[in-house]
């Protein structure tokens, strides 16, 4: 089989999925295909049991700066508006009141300045900054079994989206998968991609297939299929396997996160229910470090060492990232948790920071739950480059997006489109303006429900998560 396209997307997650969406319902790109692997799209990492199922907003993460919150906070908007305008039954999403929670006067404390001073309530129009007992009447079981003595604050707001990013994939590519020049091949692994000029060659199991311009959107393998030709000598990759622990019964009403601790490119840890069932309250993450760039699949050792690179600059920086005082002790302690009964019983403290009363036969580790978030190191400066990595080439992108990836997919598309048109260099078109209108003006804002009947009543009534 050969095929020739304008542009062909490596990777049917989250990311490559919304690429195709945007590409094939707001752009005149005729021909474009998307290849994946697996036999079904969004299987790995996006799939609902390998992710924190949390859209970050930014509002309530509190190792985002406020620069990061702007540029998420807008990327989430774009997602939960898709959700509000084509998931009425809330089939691939929840939404309930989060909440970021401070206990002590030492937290208290840096909660209140993030709010007031650091200008997150600005920011956040809808973030209010509340005290136990309004803590209670929302969140009764995060309050019960305290000291009675103890400051409380919680930041809390009602865009708590909980999403099955996996059933969101599938959403983008049933929203275009019969436009005429849209292909989707599952259970297709690329095997190579070859730069041959003035286009790519991309070899499957399949056969080839040419594109003008090539999208690399597969998680920790983009930055193995970079290095293979050529790009990102100088970044390797520190996956870190998320895990959580679950209570089977219905503990919170909404998302309760913990604050974060300094330094840490990990989600903090915090505790919601399950966005398929209620009645399961999930606890985590847990991260710890493995060499492999998919949980429980030894066939990518081989693919890590290919991305690390058995180089000295490779290892010294991860002898200098994890000699680090505070992400050392954190990464052995992470160990402990996959013990079996002392790993919950190192945990249960966490749990008990969210839910104070739960005890140590109420919670179980969480089976088939947790997949690989690659941590970006870049190997010149000996350390983590937190967040995103996009390498950009000559007609060639390639993305490797950890948390907030899911999160800001829709906002990543749009920049990957921008570029893509650029790549073609012909007379294509990308309509920014029918992008925003099927995604972020379907956004609820603050104050909706004062001014007129809800976006609810307006379309078809109806809204997401990741690491």
């Amino acid at each position: 089989m050969n095929e020739e396209y304008e542009l062909v997307i490596v990777g049917g997650g989250i990311s490559g999925a919304s690429l195709l969406y945007t590409i094939a319902k707001f752009t005149d790109v005729e021909r474009v295909a998307l290849v994946e692997k697996e036999d079904e799209l969004a299987a790995i990492n996006s799939h609902h049991t390998n992710n924190s199922q949390t859209l970050h907003f930014g509002d309530i993460e509190t190792n985002y700066t406020l620069e990061k919150a702007e540029t998420v906070k807008r990327g989430a908007e774009m997602v939960a508006g898709y959700l509000e305008a084509n998931d009425p039954d809330r089939e691939m999403h929840s939404k309930r009141s989060k909440m970021v929670l401070a206990v002590g006067d030492e937290e208290v404390d840096e909660l209140e300045h993030r709010y007031h001073e650091e200008g997150f309530g600005d920011l956040f129009p809808k973030l209010d900054a509340i005290r136990r007992d309004e803590i209670a009447e929302i969140e009764p079981n995060v309050v019960e079994g305290r000291d009675p003595s103890e400051d409380m604050l919680a930041l809390q707001t009602p865009d708590g989206y909980t999403v099955d990013y996996g059933e969101v994939a599938k959403s983008f590519v049933d929203e275009v998968r019969d436009i005429d020049g849209v292909d989707v091949y599952t259970g297709t692994a690329v095997e190579s991609i070859h730069d041959a000029d003035d286009e790519f060659l991309v070899e499957t199991e399949a056969g080839w297939f040419s594109a003008d311009a090539t999208v690399v959107a597969a998680g920790s393998h983009s930055l193995q299929i970079a290095k293979e030709m050529g790009y990102g000598e100088h970044l390797s990759l520190l996956p870190v396997a998320g895990s959580f622990f679950e209570a089977d019964q219905e503990l919170l009403n909404g998302k309760v996160y913990t604050l974060q601790m300094k330094k840490l490119p990990f989600a903090a840890v915090h505790g919601d229910a399950e966005v398929h069932d209620g009645t399961i309250t999930r606890f985590g993450p847990t991260a710890k470090v493995v060499p492999a760039l998919e949980r429980g699949r030894l066939s990518t050792v081989p693919d890590f060492f290919d991305v690390f690179g058995l180089n000295p600059d490779s290892f010294l920086s991860y002898g200098n990232i994890l000699a680090d005082r505070i992400l050392l002790p954190y990464v052995l302690k992470n160990l402990v948790y996959d013990v079996p009964y002392v790993g919950k019983k190192a945990f249960l403290p966490h749990v008990q920071k969210v839910v104070p009363t739960v005890e140590l036969d109420d919670i179980e580790r969480a089976k088939g739950y947790g997949g690989v978030r690659p941590q970006i190191v870049n190997t010149r400066t000996k350390s983590l480059d937190m967040g995103e990595a996009t390498i950009t080439g000559d007609g060639i992108l390639f993305n490797v997006t950890p948390s907030p990836g899911a999160s800001t997919c829709l906002q990543n598309a749009m920049r990957d489109t921008k570029q893509v048109v650029e790549f073609l260099e012909g007379d294509y078109e990308f309509d920014e303006d029918a992008f925003e209108a099927a995604t972020i003006e379907h956004f609820p804002r603050a104050g909706a429900a004062e001014q007129g009947p809800s976006q609810d009543e307006d379309q078809d009534p109806i809204a997401a998560d990741d690491d």
